[in-house]
Protein backbone atom coordinates (compact mmCIF):
# COMPACT_ATOMS: atom_id res chain seq x y z
CA UNK A 1 0.00 0.00 0.00
CA UNK A 2 0.82 3.31 -0.83
CA UNK A 3 2.43 4.77 2.78
CA UNK A 4 2.80 8.41 1.38
CA UNK A 5 2.90 10.62 -1.76
CA UNK A 6 4.56 13.75 -1.98
CA UNK A 7 6.06 16.36 -4.74
CA UNK A 8 8.67 18.60 -3.44
CA UNK A 9 9.53 22.15 -5.29
CA UNK A 10 12.79 24.04 -4.78
CA UNK A 11 12.62 22.30 -1.77
CA UNK A 12 9.26 22.39 -0.13
CA UNK A 13 6.78 20.05 0.09
CA UNK A 14 3.29 20.41 -1.74
CA UNK A 15 0.02 18.27 -2.11
CA UNK A 16 0.58 15.60 -3.51
CA UNK A 17 -2.62 14.92 -6.54
CA UNK A 18 -5.20 12.53 -6.08
CA UNK A 19 -4.00 10.37 -8.70
CA UNK A 20 -0.49 8.83 -9.77
CA UNK A 21 -0.63 10.15 -13.41
CA UNK A 22 -1.79 13.38 -12.00
CA UNK A 23 1.17 13.33 -9.63
CA UNK A 24 3.85 12.45 -12.61
CA UNK A 25 2.44 15.41 -14.47
CA UNK A 26 3.05 18.24 -11.82
CA UNK A 27 6.25 17.02 -11.34
CA UNK A 28 6.97 17.83 -15.42
CA UNK A 29 5.08 20.67 -14.92
CA UNK A 30 6.50 22.56 -11.78
CA UNK A 31 9.93 21.00 -12.24
CA UNK A 32 10.36 18.92 -8.84
CA UNK A 33 10.24 15.39 -8.16
CA UNK A 34 7.87 13.45 -6.38
CA UNK A 35 8.40 10.94 -3.46
CA UNK A 36 6.35 7.83 -3.08
CA UNK A 37 6.69 5.45 0.16
CA UNK A 38 4.76 1.77 0.04
CA UNK A 39 4.43 -0.62 2.23
CA UNK A 40 5.23 -4.63 1.39
CA UNK A 41 2.93 -3.59 -1.99
CA UNK A 42 0.71 -7.01 -3.35
CA UNK A 43 1.75 -6.95 -7.37
CA UNK A 44 -1.13 -4.97 -8.23
CA UNK A 45 -0.89 -2.49 -6.09
CA UNK A 46 2.17 -1.69 -7.23
CA UNK A 47 1.70 -2.40 -11.05
CA UNK A 48 0.01 1.16 -11.38
CA UNK A 49 3.13 2.82 -10.08
CA UNK A 50 5.66 0.81 -12.04
CA UNK A 51 3.47 1.58 -14.98
CA UNK A 52 3.45 5.71 -14.44
CA UNK A 53 7.11 5.74 -14.00
CA UNK A 54 8.06 3.24 -16.70
CA UNK A 55 10.11 1.13 -13.95
CA UNK A 56 11.85 -1.90 -14.75
CA UNK A 57 9.82 -5.22 -14.87
CA UNK A 58 12.99 -7.19 -13.28
CA UNK A 59 13.19 -4.48 -10.96
CA UNK A 60 10.07 -4.43 -10.04
CA UNK A 61 10.16 -8.27 -9.37
CA UNK A 62 12.84 -7.95 -7.15
CA UNK A 63 10.68 -4.93 -5.05
CA UNK A 64 7.67 -7.36 -4.71
CA UNK A 65 9.64 -10.16 -3.57
CA UNK A 66 11.94 -8.98 -1.38
CA UNK A 67 14.54 -11.03 0.49
CA UNK A 68 17.77 -9.40 -1.95
CA UNK A 69 20.99 -8.53 -0.86
CA UNK A 70 22.15 -5.12 -0.92
CA UNK A 71 22.52 -3.94 -4.35
CA UNK A 72 22.81 -1.14 -7.17
CA UNK A 73 21.56 -1.64 -10.39
CA UNK A 74 21.25 0.73 -13.55
CA UNK A 75 17.73 0.82 -15.78
CA UNK A 76 17.91 3.16 -18.40
CA UNK A 77 17.72 6.29 -16.64
CA UNK A 78 17.01 5.03 -13.25
CA UNK A 79 18.70 3.39 -10.95
CA UNK A 80 17.57 0.63 -8.31
CA UNK A 81 18.87 -0.09 -5.28
CA UNK A 82 18.27 -2.30 -2.13
CA UNK A 83 19.21 -1.43 1.41
CA UNK A 84 19.01 -4.30 4.21
CA UNK A 85 17.53 -2.66 7.53
CA UNK A 86 18.09 -3.47 11.21
CA UNK A 87 17.46 -3.56 14.42
CA UNK A 88 18.45 -5.22 17.72
CA UNK A 89 16.13 -7.33 19.84
CA UNK A 90 17.57 -7.70 23.29
CA UNK A 91 14.98 -9.77 24.70
CA UNK A 92 15.43 -12.20 22.10
CA UNK A 93 18.79 -11.78 21.24
CA UNK A 94 18.11 -11.88 17.62
CA UNK A 95 18.62 -9.45 14.68
CA UNK A 96 15.15 -8.51 12.59
CA UNK A 97 16.23 -7.58 8.79
CA UNK A 98 13.92 -5.15 6.81
CA UNK A 99 14.54 -4.30 3.21
CA UNK A 100 14.31 -1.10 1.28
CA UNK A 101 14.00 -0.90 -2.46
CA UNK A 102 14.46 2.32 -3.92
CA UNK A 103 13.89 3.31 -7.60
CA UNK A 104 15.24 6.64 -8.66
CA UNK A 105 15.34 8.81 -11.86
CA UNK A 106 15.15 12.25 -12.60
CA UNK A 107 12.20 13.91 -11.50
CA UNK A 108 11.20 10.79 -8.68
CA UNK A 109 12.11 8.27 -6.57
CA UNK A 110 9.61 5.81 -5.27
CA UNK A 111 10.44 3.67 -1.72
CA UNK A 112 9.15 0.34 -1.08
CA UNK A 113 9.42 -1.08 2.39
CA UNK A 114 9.33 -4.80 3.46
CA UNK A 115 9.35 -5.89 7.34
CA UNK A 116 8.84 -3.47 10.41
CA UNK A 117 13.26 -2.37 10.54
CA UNK A 118 12.66 -0.04 8.26
CA UNK A 119 10.58 2.84 9.02
CA UNK A 120 11.28 6.12 7.11
CA UNK A 121 9.17 8.88 8.47
CA UNK A 122 11.89 10.12 10.37
CA UNK A 123 13.72 10.54 7.46
CA UNK A 124 11.25 12.51 5.45
CA UNK A 125 10.48 14.63 8.39
CA UNK A 126 14.16 15.16 8.61
CA UNK A 127 14.56 16.30 4.57
CA UNK A 128 11.79 18.64 5.25
CA UNK A 129 12.89 20.54 7.78
CA UNK A 130 16.19 20.55 5.41
CA UNK A 131 15.41 22.16 2.20
CA UNK A 132 18.85 23.37 1.14
CA UNK A 133 19.59 19.66 1.11
CA UNK A 134 16.21 18.36 -0.38
CA UNK A 135 16.46 20.94 -3.26
CA UNK A 136 19.11 18.49 -4.66
CA UNK A 137 16.53 15.85 -5.64
CA UNK A 138 15.84 12.38 -5.40
CA UNK A 139 19.59 11.30 -5.05
CA UNK A 140 19.77 13.54 -1.63
CA UNK A 141 16.81 11.32 -0.68
CA UNK A 142 18.50 8.26 -1.21
CA UNK A 143 21.78 9.58 -0.02
CA UNK A 144 19.17 10.22 3.78
CA UNK A 145 17.97 6.48 3.51
CA UNK A 146 20.96 4.98 3.31
CA UNK A 147 21.84 7.59 5.79
CA UNK A 148 19.50 6.27 8.24
CA UNK A 149 19.52 2.54 7.35
CA UNK A 150 23.47 3.08 8.35
CA UNK A 151 22.74 4.80 11.76
CA UNK A 152 20.54 2.44 12.50
CA UNK A 153 23.39 -0.48 12.36
CA UNK A 154 24.92 1.21 15.62
CA UNK A 155 22.28 0.02 18.08
CA UNK A 156 22.52 -3.19 16.49
CA UNK A 157 26.24 -3.59 16.96
CA UNK A 158 25.93 -2.12 20.27
CA UNK A 159 23.48 -4.76 21.31
CA UNK A 160 25.69 -7.44 19.76
CA UNK A 161 29.09 -6.64 22.01
CA UNK A 162 27.07 -5.86 25.02
CA UNK A 163 25.95 -10.02 24.28
CA UNK A 164 29.08 -11.18 23.80
CA UNK A 165 30.26 -9.47 27.07
CA UNK A 166 28.03 -11.49 28.63
CA UNK A 167 28.54 -14.84 27.14
CA UNK A 168 32.72 -13.76 28.21
CA UNK A 169 31.44 -13.39 31.44
CA UNK A 170 29.48 -16.88 31.49
CA UNK A 171 32.76 -18.94 29.79
CA UNK A 172 34.84 -17.43 32.62
CA UNK A 173 32.56 -18.11 35.09
CA UNK A 174 32.06 -21.69 34.55
CA UNK A 175 28.66 -22.17 32.64
CA UNK A 176 29.12 -25.05 30.51
CA UNK A 177 25.64 -24.84 29.11
CA UNK A 178 26.51 -21.44 27.26
CA UNK A 179 28.11 -23.02 23.83
CA UNK A 180 23.85 -23.08 22.65
CA UNK A 181 23.93 -19.32 23.43
CA UNK A 182 27.23 -18.63 21.14
CA UNK A 183 26.04 -20.36 18.07
CA UNK A 184 23.00 -18.74 18.51
CA UNK A 185 24.47 -15.09 18.38
CA UNK A 186 27.11 -16.42 16.13
CA UNK A 187 24.34 -17.03 13.25
CA UNK A 188 22.65 -13.20 14.44
CA UNK A 189 26.15 -11.66 13.49
CA UNK A 190 26.54 -13.74 10.01
CA UNK A 191 23.54 -12.54 9.03
CA UNK A 192 24.02 -8.56 10.23
CA UNK A 193 27.63 -9.63 8.19
CA UNK A 194 25.26 -10.48 5.04
CA UNK A 195 23.60 -7.52 5.35
CA UNK A 196 26.25 -4.70 5.88
CA UNK A 197 29.43 -5.82 3.92
CA UNK A 198 28.01 -5.97 0.37
CA UNK A 199 26.54 -2.07 1.27
CA UNK A 200 30.37 -0.73 1.47
CA UNK A 201 30.31 -1.85 -2.65
CA UNK A 202 26.82 -0.01 -3.24
CA UNK A 203 28.34 3.10 -1.59
CA UNK A 204 32.03 2.40 -3.74
CA UNK A 205 29.83 2.29 -6.86
CA UNK A 206 28.08 5.85 -6.07
CA UNK A 207 31.03 7.56 -5.36
CA UNK A 208 32.86 6.36 -8.26
CA UNK A 209 29.86 7.38 -10.53
CA UNK A 210 29.80 4.34 -12.40
CA UNK A 211 25.80 3.68 -12.66
CA UNK A 212 24.39 7.43 -11.54
CA UNK A 213 25.63 10.53 -11.53
CA UNK A 214 25.20 11.78 -8.17
CA UNK A 215 25.25 15.72 -7.18
CA UNK A 216 29.22 16.28 -6.52
CA UNK A 217 28.25 18.21 -2.86
CA UNK A 218 26.37 14.96 -2.01
CA UNK A 219 29.40 12.95 -3.02
CA UNK A 220 30.94 13.94 0.21
CA UNK A 221 27.91 13.38 1.91
CA UNK A 222 28.26 9.82 0.73
CA UNK A 223 31.60 9.57 2.16
CA UNK A 224 30.47 9.80 5.24
CA UNK A 225 28.18 7.52 4.87
CA UNK A 226 30.87 5.21 3.71
CA UNK A 227 33.08 5.31 6.72
CA UNK A 228 30.15 4.76 8.97
CA UNK A 229 29.28 1.36 6.96
CA UNK A 230 33.02 0.30 6.93
CA UNK A 231 33.72 1.01 10.47
CA UNK A 232 29.88 -1.45 11.19
CA UNK A 233 31.72 -3.85 8.90
CA UNK A 234 34.71 -3.86 10.63
CA UNK A 235 33.04 -4.45 14.03
CA UNK A 236 31.04 -7.26 12.63
CA UNK A 237 33.84 -8.83 11.39
CA UNK A 238 35.46 -8.31 14.91
CA UNK A 239 32.65 -9.90 16.89
CA UNK A 240 32.72 -13.10 14.10
CA UNK A 241 36.93 -13.71 14.99
CA UNK A 242 35.55 -13.21 18.88
CA UNK A 243 32.84 -15.60 19.16
CA UNK A 244 34.85 -18.08 17.47
CA UNK A 245 37.56 -17.27 19.43
CA UNK A 246 35.18 -17.85 22.52
CA UNK A 247 33.45 -20.84 21.90
CA UNK A 248 36.96 -22.23 21.28
CA UNK A 249 37.78 -21.40 24.88
CA UNK A 250 34.61 -22.39 25.84
CA UNK A 251 35.21 -26.21 24.62
CA UNK A 252 38.73 -26.19 25.98
CA UNK A 253 37.70 -24.94 29.60
CA UNK A 254 34.66 -27.95 29.10
CA UNK A 255 37.56 -30.28 28.34
CA UNK A 256 39.56 -29.11 31.08
CA UNK A 257 36.95 -29.53 33.50
CA UNK A 258 35.83 -32.98 32.61
CA UNK A 259 39.29 -34.13 33.14
CA UNK A 260 39.33 -32.55 36.29
CA UNK A 261 35.98 -34.54 37.21
CA UNK A 262 37.91 -37.57 35.86
CA UNK A 263 40.75 -37.06 38.32
CA UNK A 264 38.95 -36.65 41.04
CA UNK A 265 36.89 -40.48 40.01
CA UNK A 266 39.61 -42.25 39.15
CA UNK A 267 41.73 -40.64 43.03
CA UNK A 268 38.49 -41.81 44.86
CA UNK A 269 38.01 -45.36 43.21
CA UNK A 270 41.75 -45.86 43.86
CA UNK A 271 41.16 -44.96 47.29
CA UNK A 272 37.86 -47.38 47.67
CA UNK A 273 39.97 -49.99 45.61
CA UNK A 274 43.00 -50.76 48.43
CA UNK A 275 40.69 -51.41 51.16
CA UNK A 276 38.30 -53.51 49.06
CA UNK A 277 41.36 -55.47 47.61
CA UNK A 278 42.86 -56.28 51.80
CA UNK A 279 39.06 -57.15 52.36
CA UNK A 280 38.50 -59.49 49.78
CA UNK A 281 41.82 -61.77 50.51
CA UNK A 282 41.02 -62.00 53.96
CA UNK A 283 37.25 -63.03 52.94
CA UNK A 284 38.64 -65.78 50.80
CA UNK A 285 37.93 -68.08 54.04
CA UNK A 286 41.12 -70.72 53.44
CA UNK A 287 41.58 -72.68 55.99
CA UNK A 288 45.17 -72.31 56.14
CA UNK A 289 45.70 -68.77 55.91
CA UNK A 290 48.13 -67.21 58.30
CA UNK A 291 46.92 -64.46 60.07
CA UNK A 292 43.92 -65.98 60.74
CA UNK A 293 45.05 -67.82 63.71
CA UNK A 294 46.38 -64.08 65.04
CA UNK A 295 45.34 -62.25 67.94
CA UNK A 296 45.96 -58.66 65.95
CA UNK A 297 45.55 -60.27 62.69
CA UNK A 298 41.56 -58.25 62.43
CA UNK A 299 42.95 -54.86 64.25
CA UNK A 300 45.90 -55.24 61.56
CA UNK A 301 43.92 -55.60 58.46
CA UNK A 302 41.52 -52.58 59.79
CA UNK A 303 44.73 -50.29 60.18
CA UNK A 304 45.85 -51.63 57.02
CA UNK A 305 42.80 -50.69 55.16
CA UNK A 306 42.97 -46.91 57.25
CA UNK A 307 46.35 -46.15 56.14
CA UNK A 308 46.97 -47.37 52.57
CA UNK A 309 43.58 -45.43 52.22
CA UNK A 310 44.77 -42.42 54.03
CA UNK A 311 48.22 -42.26 52.44
CA UNK A 312 46.55 -42.13 48.72
CA UNK A 313 44.53 -39.53 49.72
CA UNK A 314 47.41 -37.01 50.65
CA UNK A 315 49.52 -38.31 47.14
CA UNK A 316 46.38 -37.32 45.40
CA UNK A 317 45.65 -34.33 47.36
CA UNK A 318 49.36 -33.41 47.12
CA UNK A 319 49.11 -33.69 43.32
CA UNK A 320 46.23 -31.37 42.88
CA UNK A 321 43.94 -34.33 42.15
CA UNK A 322 41.29 -34.20 44.99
Amino acid sequence: MIVDSAIYVDGRREKAPASLEETYEACREKGGFAWIGLYEPTEEEFSSVAGEFDLHELAVEDAITAHQRPKIERYGDSVFVVLKSARYRDETETVEFGEIHAFVGSGFIITVRHGKASELHKVRERLESEPDLLRRGPAAVLYAIMDRVVDDYAPVSAGLETDIDQIEAEVFGGNASVSRRIYALSREVIGFRRATQPLNGVLESMIEGEVYDFDPELHRYLRDVQDHALRTTEQVEAFRELLSNILSVNLTLVGINQNDEVKKISAWAAILFTPTLVASIYGMNFEFMPELAWVFGYPFALTLMVMTAFLLYRIFRKAGWL
